[in-house]
């Protein structure tokens, strides 16, 4: 909960913990929706009598994650499929003839992290949604869509321009439904929610006895290139979360966008904002995952270094390579042996490679990048950001505030941004880690077999 200052006057979270088996990665789609509700009603407790003067709501969500619902009953009819969910890999394989044409239609590669693929195989397998799909009762679609729905007193079926482009479904320059793209998947038009504006009616939100608008709906990321107000486009922000998401905005879509992505973060009536951005899909995922198979319990605290020079080197490929390879088949791999820190601060490390790769191939199409901010969770490890900063030859600012995305949801719903005050990581002689980032690239190059 935002002032119009945009300070936090007051917070709540809970957390839902995914299952991964396999190519398998899902949350509870009931249990998300609790902890919302919970959160609602706890913060609007710890306000007492200021919860009368909370205004509006926005919401943020994983962005390629999708459920399927009853639209009679809103009850859900699968997990929440996420983004980092791999399992019809396979199935995808006979689009590859037509993925340039899907590439220029959406601004997106064609990959099964994206919803389109996931929706297919909720309607193909899924005898429960197959049911409510001959009986007139299915929705499905983005994350967010479900969560709108549940949440708000309307039942709104719904989509915000971010969280539907990430289906892989939609015409990115007219930002609806495509129809070819929608036959080449096998999704019927009329069990998909509405595209609506990111800031737009999206319905009301129950808030004790009275309706709160719901005003803005957008994905994790999309708000979190506002969280300091309107998006410089000569700044980079990474966002360090569950994956590693970096975006810089610009004002066209580029046709050869050398294995980035072109991503609408905002768009209204008024104006469309794009950004050029790379995706590492491990990032904190990585590292807990690592982590956890180590044995070490607290791992951040492992953190407060690179390795050193003859530091193991890892192969980050947790969910499979994103941007700019796009190999979703790829998995990890460590070269060299090390002990389990050296081992855990290698994948941070290789998180840091991977931005910085995604970051070279940005300013190929952009222009030199004047300087970086670094959001997330993660970001508050120090050896990240200076890492990247010695690496990249860069300023890393990393703000007080690091939860970028409920900041930017916070400005967008009209709150003033705060200042960008915080840590300035200044580059320092990154020779070394120039020497190891090449000798990684050596040897990832090699295995994709580049």
């Amino acid at each position: 909960m935002f002032d119009e200052a945009g300070t936090v006057v007051a917070s709540a979270r809970r957390s839902v913990r995914e299952t991964r088996a396999g190519p398998r990665v899902e949350l509870p789609a009931e249990a998300l929706v609790r902890s919302l509700e919970t959160c609602l009603e706890k913060v609007r407790r710890e306000l007492g009598g200021n919860a009368a003067r909370v205004a509006s709501a926005a919401l943020a969500t994983q962005r390629a994650t999708i459920v399927a619902w009853d639209r009679t009953t809103g009850r859900a009819l699968t997990p929440a499929i996420s983004w980092q969910d791999r399992r019809a890999a396979a199935w995808l394989r006979r689009l590859e003839p037509r993925a340039r044409e899907i590439a220029t239609i959406t601004g997106l590669r064609l990959s099964p992290h994206y919803g389109a693929n996931k929706l297919r195989w909720c309607l193909a397998r899924l005898p429960e949604v197959r049911r409510a799909r001959r009986e007139g009762r299915l929705a499905i679609g983005p994350l967010s869509s479900f969560l709108t729905f549940r949440l708000t007193r309307e039942g709104a079926c719904v989509a915000d321009p971010a969280n539907a482009g990430r289906t892989l479904l939609v015409d990115a320059r007219r930002g609806d439904w495509s129809p070819a793209l929608l036959d080449a998947f096998g999704i019927p038009r009329d069990v998909l929610p509405e595209i609506v504006p990111t800031r737009a009616a999206h319905g009301t939100i129950a808030w004790g006895t009275r309706a709160l608008p719901l005003q803005v709906v957008s994905g994790d990321q999309s708000c979190a290139l506002f969280a300091f107000g309107e998006p410089d486009p000569e700044v980079a922000v990474v966002n360090f979360g569950t994956g590693a998401f970096v975006q810089r905005p610009v004002g066209w879509m580029p046709r050869d966008r050398r294995g980035l992505l072109s991503s609408v973060v905002f768009a209204d009536r008024a104006r469309t904002v794009r950004v050029l951005e790379g995706t590492v899909n491990g990032g904190a995922a990585a590292i807990d995952l690592v982590a956890d198979r180590l044995g070490m319990r607290d791992p951040r605290r492992a953190l407060d270094a690179l390795p050193d020079a003859d530091g193991p080197l890892v192969l980050n490929a947790v969910s499979g390579l994103a941007a700019p390879f796009w190999r979703p088949d790829a998995t990890s791999v460590f070269v060299g042996r090390g002990t389990p820190v050296e081992k855990l601060r290698a994948v941070a490390e290789s998180i840091v490679f991977l931005v910085a790769v995604n970051l070279e191939r940005i300013d190929a199409l952009a222009g030199r990048t004047r300087s970086i901010v670094a959001t997330g969770g993660l970001s508050r490890v120090d050896a990240l950001c200076r890492g990247l900063a010695d690496l990249t030859g860069r300023v890393v600012t990393r703000p007080a505030e690091v939860e970028a995305t409920a900041q930017g949801a916070a400005f967008l719903l009209g709150a003033r941004a705060p200042d960008r005050v915080g840590d300035d990581f200044d580059p320092r002689d990154g020779a070394a880690l120039r020497r190891r980032f090449r000798r990684w690239r050596r040897e990832l190059d090699r295995r994709l077999g580049a």
